[in-house]
């Protein structure tokens, strides 16, 4: 893998190690600098004339400070002659703006997936994008990851003679479904409704989940609301034990102890896609990590290979 040069912005620079040390190539330096009227510069430190550039970064936040700093990235790639420049998303964070539910609102997934394909993107490297809608926002080719073989591996450790998937809306029942297959479990779902960001009703479930253990799968959780009411669901109908699964922990507002201290939830998992700083992780947390797939997905985009073949 001579010709490829992966760069990361200043979001997870941890993940980005992680995988360039499961491709065996270094992560070469960036440099961020601030100027006195608070504008952004980035350079890249490294050679990109000609070669196949990969650049990592999630949108977490500071959202908006974690964007333009892709944006410039991208641009310098660019500028430096790349011959093809790869966007690393680990969590596209505006996935959520993805349809117009209200009078005069923008749609932010489309607006910024513009964005990065006029700053120079050619190709971009999601992970489980929140609706697959969003996929079709670029306009340049995408290859779309999910976390569900990390998070089945994980949970295939217990004994899952009644336990149930149960997603926490009918969006997700898809991906949970597929879930419930690896690991052989049936599959529920709540009827869920969203008033605002953190004020969710579930009038019901669907499915049997009476005197069972439940993993609770959804995309991402963010400040826990739609996982409580759920629980609260849940515990009425006298499930045994609960377990939360989620790609994207963002556990934002004290959301994972709020999660934690919730009767019967026995395990929080999540994935590695968004940072989680020590200080905010609770006993119950566990971290799996998305690096050595997205490594693998690189090392096929580089190659020409087939990324769909990471599924079978």
């Amino acid at each position: 893998m001579r010709d490829i040069a992966v760069f990361s912005g200043s979001a997870h620079p941890e993940l980005a190690e992680e995988i360039c040390s499961h491709l065996g190539v270094p992560l070469l330096p960036t440099r961020v600098s601030r100027f006195a009227n608070d504008c952004l510069e980035v350079q890249l430190q490294a050679n990109c004339r000609e070669r196949d550039v990969f650049l990592i970064q999630p949108l977490v936040p500071p959202v908006q400070e974690n964007l333009v700093e892709l944006l410039l990235m991208l641009d310098a790639a660019r500028g430096a002659s790349a011959a093809r420049t790869t966007v690393v998303l680990p969590h596209y964070a505006y996935a959520r703006s993805d349809k117009k539910d209200g009078p005069r609102i923008s749609i932010g997934g489309r607006l910024v997936a513009d964005l990065l394909v006029t700053a120079g993107a050619d190709r971009v490297l999601a992970m489980t994008l929140h609706s697959p809608q969003v996929h079709g926002f670029f306009s340049v080719p995408v290859d779309h990851l999910h976390a569900l073989r990390e998070l089945a591996d994980h949970f295939k450790q217990y004994d899952l003679t009644d336990t149930v998937v149960v997603s926490p809306d009918l969006g997700n029942a898809k991906e949970a479904a597929a879930f419930a297959r690896m690991l052989g479990t049936p599959v529920a779902a709540g009827a869920k409704q969203r008033f605002s960001d953190d004020k969710v009703k579930i009038s019901a479930v669907i499915g049997d989940v009476v005197d069972r253990d439940v993993i609770v799968l959804d995309d991402e959780i963010a400040k826990g609301s739609t996982a409580i009411e759920l629980m609260d669901h849940l515990r009425e109908l006298k499930v045994r034990s609960i377990r939360l699964a989620c790609t994207h922990g963002l556990f934002s507002d004290h959301a994972l102890e709020r999660l934690s201290d919730q009767p019967g939830v026995l395990e929080i998992v999540c994935t590695n896609t968004v940072p989680i700083p020590p200080a905010k992780r609770v006993p119950k947390l566990e971290v799996l990590s998305v690096a050595p797939a997205l490594a693998e997905a690189m090392r096929r985009i580089h190659n020409g290979e087939s990324v769909s073949a990471l599924f079978h």
